[in-house]
């Protein structure tokens, strides 16, 4: 493809997730299946640009504003290459051709002599792209930490991978993938995890097909080792999802005890099962959707059943901007003020399922103080029977927690990771009831 294609298929891809309402990486894989004919330079050209319009929404729009332009997918693409001084000269680019986009016209000549150089006149939530309704909350929780914290989730994400080690040792697994010619390094804080060198395709290495590796952000895998399972216990996973740390949680526990995997989309849960046999631990792993009645009506009967509790709860998932920053601009699910209440009701719902002495991990991809401290103090003060566990007091032997105190917070600035919150809550020992004395 010329550049001015390029150029071409990335504002096709920004007017189509414009009016889309499903989230930019299925626009963008619904776009590609439709075009095989794109090369895989292309392509990643197309996304990446795509991706980069994305990422700094904040400072595109402020600059259009100072002009005084409309917002609109043309003139942000236009503001996004005045921005970049790496890219060809504008008038190249849109040439008019058959594959290319439109030429220039007189108003958009004059609107690029019209748009600031750069952002540095901007707040400074534009230039961390930080949306505005969350500047306060996060600036009250992070301090002077603000804008650096919020500037680290604007590149992408770096891969990470977990290594089954139900199939292999970390640095087995770590060989067979060099001998894909995948290279990688340990994570400093899972011991499970591997961090990818470069991009590379997973899918065709002999590790991802024998179910061996999974992607997953460290983070994601740090959650799953604050739940410390053990083989012979009873984990309930109660908002699993694809069944991401559920694999994890089976591995941990050598595929001994029993997991209750649970979800409100039976669709991901079956999707999941899948995976779960292809990782070799389908056999402790019990599938319930939450759809089903009888799942719920039993759930209800599961009086403190579990060693331990998972509840990866919905979120606002803005500890995921790297990898979705769409969400920072558009929301497609419910409020942060709606996901509140439900994870509130989760807590409570889930809460006497754990036995006593059992753990509560209550865990988010969300940076909101009011979806993490905030939520676990109200249920602390609501739930006496529960108590907040210093991590360094929990964590599984061997291993050094990530962060110091009560909470595991997670942020790609201090620890390369996606933006994670965990609290593990334990349930004191109920005393032993003396059995009545016969008279």
């Amino acid at each position: 493809m010329t550049p001015s294609a390029r150029i071409k298929a990335v504002l096709e891809l920004l007017e189509r997730i414009e009016t889309s309402p499903i989230p930019m990486d299925s626009t963008i894989g619904d776009y590609m299946r439709n075009r095989r004919y794109i090369g895989s330079k292309d392509r990643a050209y197309i996304a990446e640009t795509t991706y980069a319009v994305m990422r700094h929404t904040a400072r595109i729009v402020w600059v259009l504003e100072q002009a005084k332009a409309d917002n609109t997918p043309r003139n942000r693409l236009l503001a996004f290459l005045h921005l970049n001084p790496r890219v060809q000269k504008m008038p190249e680019l849109f040439d008019g051709t058959k594959h290319g986009p439109e030429s220039l016209n007189d108003q958009e000549q004059i609107l690029l002599t019209k748009l600031p150089p750069n952002c540095d006149a901007a707040p400074d939530y534009i230039q961390c792209e930080c949306p505005q309704n969350y500047a306060p909350s996060l600036k009250k929780y992070f301090g002077e930490a603000f804008e650096a914290e919020l500037k680290a989730l604007i590149p992408p994400a770096d891969l990470n991978l977990r290594a089954n080690i139900i199939m292999g040792t970390r640095e087995s697994v770590k060989d067979m993938l060099q001998a894909d010619d995948v290279t990688t390094s340990e994570n400093t804080f899972s011991p499970w995890g591997l961090s990818v060198a470069g991009k590379v395709f997973l899918s065709q290495t002999k590790a991802f097909k024998k179910g061996i590796i999974e992607i997953q952000d460290e983070g994601s895998q740090m959650i799953a080792l604050a739940c410390n399972a053990k083989p012979g216990q009873q984990v309930l996973d109660y908002c699993a999802g694809a069944g991401g740390k559920t694999l994890a949680l089976a591995a941990a526990m050598a595929v001994k005890g029993r997991i209750v995997a649970m979800d409100l989309e039976p669709a991901r849960l079956a999707k999941a099962r899948d995976r779960f046999r292809r990782a070799r631990v389908s056999d402790i792993i019990e599938p319930r959707p939450l759809s089903d009645e009888k799942n719920r009506k039993w759930l209800r009967r599961q009086k403190q059943t579990f060693d331990c509790v998972l509840l990866d709860v919905p979120c606002s998932g803005t500890g995921t901007w790297r990898r979705n920053p769409d969400t920072r601009w558009r929301n497609y699910g419910p409020s942060v003020e709606e996901l509140v209440v439900i994870q509130r009701e989760i807590l409570e719902k889930v809460a006497g399922t754990v036995k006593s002495g059992g753990r509560l991990v209550y865990a988010t991809c969300s940076i909101l103080p009011e979806e993490n401290e905030e939520q676990i103090a109200a249920f602390l003060e609501a739930h006496p029977e529960f108590t907040l566990a210093d991590l360094k007091d929990v964590w599984p032997e061997g291993c050094t927690p990530p962060c110091e105190g009560k909470f595991m917070r997670l942020t790609p600035l201090r620890h390369k990771t996606d933006g994670f919150f965990t609290a593990i809550m334990i349930r004191k020992e109920q005393p032993v009831q003396p059995e009545p004395q016969e008279t």
